[in-house]
């Protein structure tokens, strides 16, 4: 035990931060690792099982998935919360502030706790060398140790069973919609994919899956590790009915549910399987009908099909994969335009710009392409080139900022338009900082 790093006393840390700033941290942990993505648990347990980190007391539910993750950690959130229970959440990437990431009871944790909670992981972690998402994963599991939740909301950033989030043992695991994404790590196919996503399974302990087309690969890994899986439309059904929705468990059923989303159907599918989590923690922790109904009603979630109303009508929209651009333009179609579509991107470089630009050409009329101010982005002659295969190249604008592109696309627009934001997480917290500065 001699050879571990010494990890200070809570109250002598102050005097021995490396640095006092957030935006300090967050630019030195973006360069302390020699790749920005590196998957593995081995570093990330080590320094948690240094900080004593690995065996919370709070029940653990850990979300892995494609598309509808972040949706459906905010209705776990708010459903326990309404109903009494102190939540922890971790979620990731962030829109406009670091702090999003880490929540308790709905709060954005304080610079002061990020940057505290840095430190003890900069002690602990000796010569290991963590990633971004490391230090933020570690860091959450630290703050939610010193909050003492009843429930923590873990989000997989990326896969599952080489995901930092996976050093912890979930007591429920949800797996939202598989598709296409990070092929790169995750591989090229659905089956593929499903697979990485349900590392996250654990012997004996429940496990949903809100994917009704779940690939095959979900439930032969739920019999290898003898999870108990409950899988949408066998375990669990749902039907939608003009403005209201029904969830069918068993002999239990819920009846003229809102929708999460007047606009958007997708989150319908997501609502399904957090029923079905809250059904597996009815025992421990009850949540009634009627505050299912209140959460489901007052949904809101910056970023997925937001609408922002006005003469031009605004929607923000983070799709940057395949399955969920097809959402997109499918709620997009919903909505009646008697003007032009105009849409915002920018994208990183390691997503399929082929596939997205050739679902969106379906609806857009104008193109405003942006170069993210981000290190993973993909450039102009990339993003462009991409798009020139759908889209004629005197309709599509090039800018340096999301600023510029919709300044620009605010000056092109007149009524009847509407302008579409979408790409990127990073995409859509600039537009989101753009227009609240307005």
């Amino acid at each position: 035990m001699s050879s571990l790093p010494k990890i200070l006393p809570r109250q002598q840390q102050e005097s021995a931060l490396r640095f006092s700033q957030l935006p300090d941290w967050l630019a030195w942990q973006e360069s302390l690792h020699f790749t920005a993505i590196e998957l593995g648990l081995d570093r990330c347990n080590k320094v948690a099982e240094r900080m004593g980190l690995l065996n919370p007391a709070s029940k653990v539910i850990s979300i892995s998935g494609t598309n509808g993750k972040g949706s459906s950690a905010a209705m776990l959130d708010a459903m326990l919360r309404q109903s009494g229970y102190k939540v922890g959440a971790y979620t990731s990437p962030h829109l406009t502030r670091y702090n999003e990431r880490i929540c308790i009871d709905g709060k954005q944790v304080t610079d002061y706790r990020l940057c505290h909670s840095f430190n003890r992981i900069d002690q602990a972690r000796g010569d290991i060398s963590l990633t971004y998402f490391e230090f933020g994963t570690l860091a959450a599991l630290d703050i939610f140790q010193s909050s003492e939740p009843d429930v923590i909301i873990l989000e997989v950033g990326l896969g599952g069973r080489l995901d930092a989030v996976n050093i912890l043992d979930a007591d429920i695991a949800l797996i939202v919609t598989i598709d296409l994404d990070h092929e790169k790590w995750l591989g090229y196919t659905r089956e593929s994919i499903g697979r990485e996503k349900a590392g996250i399974f654990r012997r004996q302990r429940p496990a949903v899956c809100s994917d009704t087309c779940a690939p095959e690969s979900i439930a032969a890994c739920a019999r290898e590790t003898g999870a108990l899986l409950k899988q949408a439309g066998q375990e669990f059904t749902y039907t939608i009915d003009n403005d209201t929705w029904t969830w069918k468990c068993s002999d239990k059923v819920y009846a003229g549910l809102p929708k999460p989303s007047i606009n958007n159907n997708r989150q319908v599918e997501n609502a399904a399987g957090v029923l079905m989590v809250l059904e597996t923690l009815a025992d421990e922790f009850p949540v009634s009908q009627e505050t299912i109904k209140v959460c489901l009603r007052d949904f809101r979630l910056a970023g997925r099909f937001q609408v922002i109303p006005g003469e031009i009508p605004c929607i923000l929209d983070v799709a940057h994969n395949r399955q969920a651009v097809s959402a997109l333009v499918e709620n997009v179609k919903k909505i009646p335009c008697v003007g032009e579509t105009h849409i915002v991107i920018g994208m990183l470089k390691d997503k399929n710009h082929t596939a997205v630009f050739e679902k969106l050409a379906e609806i857009a009329d104008r193109w405003y392409v942006v170069e993210l101010q981000a290190d993973r982005a993909a450039s102009l002659s990339e993003l462009t080139g991409a798009l020139e295969k759908y889209e004629s190249s005197e309709k599509i604008k090039q800018f340096q900022t999301v600023h510029e592109a919709l300044e620009d696309a605010e000056a092109c627009t007149c009524i009847g338009d509407r302008i579409i934001v979408t790409g990127s997480f990073v995409t859509v917290g600039c537009a989101i900082d753009h227009l609240n500065s307005r």
